[in-house]
């Protein structure tokens, strides 16, 4: 079975990251998919309305650390589609609405940041570990986060990496609205429903216009360059041993920019 699937219905694709065995950890393969679903899109017609979600009891734990540890190693893909899926969506001209319930981790909260429309369950939690992986933030959130929150709220997301309770993150900007776990689904169909009954071309507009695409993709682009090297640094390195070894990483030892 595919671990990201695709409907249409009645004009809404909705995109499903299903790899709850491994809590929706996003994989290179998984990022393909997802960018040829948001490419897919934008070419048809037929689509008026997105729906990112995902199956199980956790929106996504971000990046397959595996993926992760092999690249700081030297050993990881030829092609990294996390860069295309991010600047796919952040081209994205139609409506984004996305459903999370449990934790979305890393990519899981900063791909939220180019979403229109973000359903929360009560239990969700957001959380941008980046700098606890010796790591930095991506997906354009260097720039958007604190936009929509603020600096020093946008600094204790990425700094402490501690999860933001759905309620906090609704009241910060972060959510359009908070519902039960099992009112999710219905609510998500309902919101993506109603947008993809308006004149696609003035919402595409109006989309347009409420975001400076040239911008993000500029920062998604100063920032991939940083987290690449960031990825082979001692402190990632360090990092990702102590999360096979399950101990607390030290980098006591290890420079002040991981030299």
């Amino acid at each position: 079975m595919s671990e990201v699937t695709s409907d249409l219905i009645d004009g809404v694709l909705s995109l499903t990251i299903s790899r709850p065995d491994r809590k929706n950890a996003l994989t290179n393969e998984m990022y393909a998919a997802l960018a040829d679903g948001l490419q897919r899109a934008e070419a048809d017609a037929e689509v008026r309305v997105v729906v990112l979600q995902a199956d199980g009891e956790i929106f996504s734990a971000g990046n397959d650390l595996g993926e992760f540890a092999q690249q700081s190693t030297g050993n990881g893909p030829a092609i990294r589609h996390v860069e295309r899926f991010l600047r796919t969506l952040a081209r994205a001209g139609k409506p984004l609405v996305a459903a999370v319930q449990g934790k979305a981790v890393g990519v899981g909260t900063t791909m939220l940041l180019h979403c229109d429309y973000v359903l929360l369950s009560e239990d969700a939690e957001l959380i941008a570990p980046f700098i606890n992986l010796a790591l930095v933030p991506e997906a354009g959130s260097s720039l958007l986060m604190p936009l929509r929150i603020g600096h020093v709220r946008a600094f204790e997301m990425f700094a402490l990496g501690e999860p933001v309770a759905a309620r906090d993150a609704h009241a910060w900007g972060l959510a359009n609205k908070v519902v039960a776990r099992d009112q999710l689904r219905a609510e998500t169909r309902r919101i993506a429903g109603l947008l993809a009954q308006k004149p696609a071309g003035a919402l595409a507009l109006a989309k347009g216009l409420l975001r400076d695409t040239e911008t993000i993709l500029g920062r998604m682009e100063r920032e991939s360059a940083i987290f690449s090297a960031q990825l082979r640094s001692e402190e990632a390195k360090e990092a990702f041993r102590a999360f096979a070894e399950k101990r607390s990483p030290d980098f006591s030892s290890i420079g002040r920019r991981g030299e």
